[in-house]
């Protein structure tokens, strides 16, 4: 049994960690957990890489796929959500293996989060609505004209962070940066996990971005966008501003050849990457790195310390 209270995995898109995550689950009896923000979304499995049924028949998977696109899922509601896995799991004896991309839900789960009072949905849709009408560089212009240590801190693409930063600071009066200063309170301590990021080049995972998405569509990416377009939900949403999403929508919708949309996918797909591998550099320093190349040949080695 691992001495662990958690098992962390965190690397860019593409890059084998759910693969991984299993790997590691099965050996320790352990859970997968997920920690990636879109691959809560129960109705996109294709497009976001969410395991596969067959995974989930095999391997207990909690976390991936239970929340309605119409609902706005929140870090804060992700760390309640996770905190109460982790207490289930703690009292069958078995063990968490966290594993995703997005790094606000591993810094909930580490560091906690800033204690921001709850904004009132009309703000929280004005700048949603503000996003799809403006688009991200001309909302971060606008962002930069209120709250400039905000915006030099976010790319001009990052709608999503914006967005964020703009409906915090209309409905507290006071800027995230300033909220982002008071610590909260963590769901795990770091002593009690195992960290692993996976690292990989650049271009590696590029290409590997781009073979995955080409066998999206032959999975049926396109059914799934098409009955994601059918529920006619707000753009504004979360999972509306999925990688991919648009694109594929302005397809369907008679705008774009589907070799336009693909490339438009693909483009989007590395921008993400990109960011991702950004904040994993930043953050995760102290983490266990490991390259996803020699992931089959270190795994003896990381069961070992792990256990």
């Amino acid at each position: 049994m691992t001495k662990f209270r958690a098992i962390l995995i965190a690397g860019p898109t593409a890059s084998g960690k759910s693969q991984l995550a299993i790997d590691i689950a099965e050996q320790i009896d352990g859970v997968v957990v997920n920690a990636d923000s879109m691959q809560v979304y129960r109705e996109l499995q294709v497009l976001t890489a969410r395991p596969s049924d067959a995974d989930m028949v095999l391997l207990e998977h909690r976390l991936y796929g239970t929340v309605s696109g119409a609902t706005p899922y929140s870090a804060g509601r992700y760390a309640s959500d996770a905190g109460q896995v982790i207490e289930e799991l703690a009292e069958t004896g078995r063990t968490p293996v966290f594993v995703g991309g997005t790094g606000l839900y591993f810094q909930a789960l580490l560091r906690g989060l800033s204690p921001i009072p709850a904004i009132a949905d009309s703000i929280r849709q004005h700048w949603r609505s503000e996003a799809v009408r403006l688009g991200a560089e001309a909302l971060h212009h606008v962002l930069h004209s209120r709250d400039r240590v905000m915006a030099e801190r976010l790319a001009p693409s990052d709608s999503q962070r914006i967005v964020r930063a703009l409906e915090v600071l209309e409905g507290t009066g006071q800027s995230l940066s300033e909220w982002q200063k008071i610590p909260g309170v963590p769901v795990l301590r770091e002593d009690d996990c195992y960290k692993i990021v996976l690292e990989s080049p650049r271009e590696e995972i590029y290409a590997n971005c781009d073979m995955r998405l080409d066998a999206m569509l032959a999975q049926g990416l396109m059914d799934e966008v098409a009955a994601l377009g059918a529920l006619e939900l707000d753009p504004a949403l979360p999972i509306m501003r999925a990688v991919g999403v648009v694109p594929f929508l302005r397809h369907l919708s008679g705008e774009l050849e589907l070799l336009a949309a693909v490339m438009a996918a693909k483009t989007e797909t590395r921008n993400y990457a990109k960011r991702q591998l950004t904040w994993l550099r930043r953050n995760m320093i102290t983490w266990n790195a490991i390259s996803a190349k020699e992931i089959e040949s270190l795994a003896p080695e990381i069961f070992n310390n792990i256990k």
